[in-house]
C-alpha cells in the first residue's frame, strides 16, 4: 500500500516497505504560547520559523493547525499554509476540525496534501470526504466516532473499516486513507498501549491502510516521556504505523534506528548519515 503526498515540487511516499514518514506536529499551538500569540497576531514569521526548523531537523511532512483561542481559522489557515509553503517544499497536512477552513486551505494548497482529519461521525463523513474527493487529497481517519473512541480494538477497527468503506464509495482509493490508531496516555490506563498495538496489528492485516499516531500522546502524565516515546515507537512501527505526527528533532535519531533494525535502510546509509551530521553538531 503507497501513499502519495506531494508539495509543488516534492513528492512523498508512505508505505511500509519504506523509510518511516515523519510529519512534524510543532506547527501547532496547543501548549505553545508563543505559537498561540504570533497566530492571534497574524504573525507568520514565528510560523516559517517553526517550519524552516523541523524540516531542517528532519521532517518529511509538516502538520499545519492555526486553532489558537479567539483566531478565524477560514482566513488564517490559508495564510499560514502559503506562508509554510514559501519556506520549504515538503508536503503539508491540513490540521482542523472546521471544514470551512480546510476548504479555504486546499484552495491554496499546491501539490497532493494530507488533511487532518475525519472520523466515523456521520456529519463530519458527509461534509468533508466529497471535499477530498474533490480535491484528490489524503485523508487522516480517526477511529472514533459520536460515542468516542472505543475501549477495544474491534471497535476501532469497526471505525477504520467505515470510514475507509465509506471513502472508496465516493472514489476515494483505499491508498489515500490513512488511520489514526488513537494513541493514548498510558499514565489513564497502563493496558492503553496494548490496545492501540493491537488496534494498529488488526488494521494492517484487514484494510491494509497506512497508519499514523500522536507519537508522543502515550507518556503524557508520566516521568522521563523521551524513553517511553522511544520505546513504544519501535514497537508501533514493527506493528505498522507507517506515518507518526511527532517532534522530529527529538524522535527522528530513534526512528532512523528502528528503520534500520527492520531493514528499511539499504546499505544504513541514512542511520550512519545523521549520526556523522550529529557529530558535527
Amino acid at each position: 500500500m503507497e501513499t502519495r503526498v506531494s508539495s509543488a515540487t516534492k513528492e512523498v511516499i508512505i508505505s511500509d516497505s519504506r523509510p518511516t514518514v515523519l510529519i512534524g506536529e510543532r506547527l501547532n499551538p496547543t501548549g505553545k504560547a508563543k505559537l498561540a500569540a504570533a497566530l492571534q497576531a497574524g504573525d507568520m514569521q514565528v510560523v516559517q520559523a517553526e517550519a524552516l526548523a523541523q524540516v531542517q531537523a528532519g521532517a518529511d511532512v509538516l502538520d499545519v493547525n492555526v486553532g489558537a483561542p479567539g483566531v478565524d481559522e477560514v482566513s488564517l489557515l490559508p495564510r499560514a499554509v502559503q506562508a509554510v509553503m514559501e519556506v520549504v517544499d515538503v508536503p503539508l497536512c491540513l490540521d482542523s476540525h472546521n471544514v470551512k477552513a480546510l476548504a479555504a486551505a486546499l484552495q491554496v494548497y499546491r501539490g497532493k496534501p494530507l488533511v487532518n482529519s475525519v472520523n466515523g461521525e456521520e456529519p463530519l463523513l458527509n461534509e468533508l470526504l466529497p471535499l477530498i474527493k474533490e480535491r484528490g487529497a489524503v485523508v487522516i481517519g480517526l477511529t472514533m466516532d459520536e460515542k468516542g473512541i472505543p475501549g477495544d480494538a474491534k471497535g476501532r477497527l469497526d471505525i477504520a473499516r467505515r470510514i475507509v468503506q465509506r471513502a472508496e464509495a465516493l472514489g476515494i482509493p483505499r491508498e489515500d486513507v490513512v488511520i489514526d490508531c488513537l494513541a493514548m496516555a498510558i499514565s489513564v490506563d497502563n493496558r492503553a498501549g496494548l490496545l492501540t498495538l493491537e488496534t494498529i496489528r488488526r488494521v494492517k492485516a484487514e484494510l491494509g491502510a497506512n497508519m499514523t499516531f500522536g507519537g508522543s500522546n502515550i507518556s503524557f502524565g508520566m516521568p522521563d516521556r523521551p524513553l517511553l516515546n522511544g520505546a513504544f515507537m519501535a514497537m508501533a512501527i514493527a506493528s505498522g504505523i507507517t506515518c507518526p505526527i511527532v517532534n522530529v528533532s527529538q524522535v527522528r535519531p530513534t526512528v532512523l534506528a528502528i528503520d534500520l533494525a527492520l531493514g528499511r535502510d539499504r546499505h544504513s546509509a541514512r542511520y550512519v548519515k545523521a549520526f556523522r551530521q550529529r557529530q558535527k553538531s
